[in-house]
C-alpha cells in the first residue's frame, strides 16, 4: 500500500463517527468520481478514480486525496478517450491492476459508510453502477457490490434540481459556475471533478437552509422524492411539447 493510501486510511479511521442527527452542513464527506471506457455499467470499466475525504471543519485545505489509474483490460471507446484523454496504450503501461485498485476503492467506501460518512458523487448512480460492475468483475469473493438501497449518498445534481429554479444545462461545470465554485484543475479529470462536486455542498447549504438542515437520517428519502418530483416535472414539460418518447427513470438509488 502506498504512503498516500495509508495516510488516507488513517485519516478515515480517525474521522468522527456520525449518526442520523448529523446535518449535511456539518457532515464529513467522501467524494468519488470516475473516468471510464464508456457509459455502460457491467460492459465498460473504470480507468481512473479519485476519492476525496473532506473534514467540514477544515474544508479544502484539510482534504485527503487518493487517486488511481487503472488498466481496464478492455478497449476505451474513442468518445471516452476524447473526453478524458486516456488511451489504451497509456492505460496498459501505467494502469494498476483492477483487482487491487477496485478492491482498495471499495473497501475505503465501505469503511466510510460504516462511519455514516456519505459518499458524494455528481450524478451518483453512474459512478456507483460503474463501481459495482467492476467489483462484480474483478473482486468476486473479496468484496460485495454495494446495495444502493442501504447506502448513504449525496448527489449534488439531485439537490440542485430540487432547490434551484435556474434554466439551462446542469453539467458539473455549469453547476459549479452557477454556485461560484472555481475548479481546482480541468474538468473530466477525476480529482478535479471530485473536488468540485464536494465544493458544491458549501454554497448549497449556505444558500438553501432546507439543504443545510437535512440530517443524514432524512437525506436519502429526501433525495429520492426530489428525483421523482423532477422526473414528473420533466415528463410534463416534454409532453407539453409533443415529446412522448423521452420517458425519465423515476428511480434514483
Amino acid at each position: 500500500m502506498s504512503d498516500t493510501l495509508t495516510a488516507f486510511e488513517q485519516h478515515l479511521t480517525a474521522a468522527s463517527q456520525q449518526d442520523d442527527q448529523t446535518s449535511l452542513a456539518e457532515s464529513w464527506l467522501l467524494g468519488l468520481d470516475t473516468e471510464t471506457t464508456g457509459v455502460t455499467p457491467g460492459k465498460d470499466a473504470i480507468v481512473s478514480a479519485c476519492l476525496i475525504l473532506r473534514n467540514p471543519a477544515l474544508g479544502f485545505e484539510g482534504d485527503m486525496v487518493a487517486e488511481w489509474i487503472i488498466n481496464p483490460h478492455r478497449s476505451i471507446s474513442s468518445g471516452a478517450s476524447k473526453v478524458n484523454g486516456f488511451t489504451n496504450e497509456y492505460l496498459s503501461e501505467h494502469g494498476d491492476e483492477p483487482m487491487q485498485a477496485i478492491g482498495q476503492i471499495g473497501r475505503l467506501i465501505a469503511q466510510a459508510q460504516a462511519k455514516r460518512i456519505p459518499l458524494l458523487a455528481y450524478n451518483a448512480p453512474f459512478d456507483i453502477q460503474m463501481l459495482n460492475g467492476d467489483i462484480t468483475r474483478w473482486c468476486e469473493g473479496e468484496l460485495q457490490p454495494f446495495e444502493t438501497d442501504s447506502m448513504l449518498v449525496v448527489d449534488p445534481l439531485v439537490i440542485d434540481r430540487a432547490v434551484s429554479k435556474r434554466r439551462g444545462r446542469r453539467s458539473l461545470s455549469y453547476t459549479c459556475e452557477y454556485y461560484g465554485v472555481v475548479p481546482r484543475g480541468n474538468f473530466h479529470n477525476a480529482a478535479a471533478d471530485t473536488i468540485a462536486a464536494v465544493d458544491l455542498v458549501k454554497p448549497m447549504t449556505t444558500l438553501y437552509p432546507q439543504v443545510a438542515h437535512l440530517t443524514l437520517g432524512e437525506l436519502m428519502d429526501w433525495q429520492r422524492k426530489a428525483h421523482a418530483d423532477w422526473c414528473e416535472s420533466y415528463q410534463r414539460w416534454a409532453q407539453a411539447r409533443g415529446n412522448r418518447r423521452r420517458m425519465m427513470n423515476a428511480s434514483w438509488l
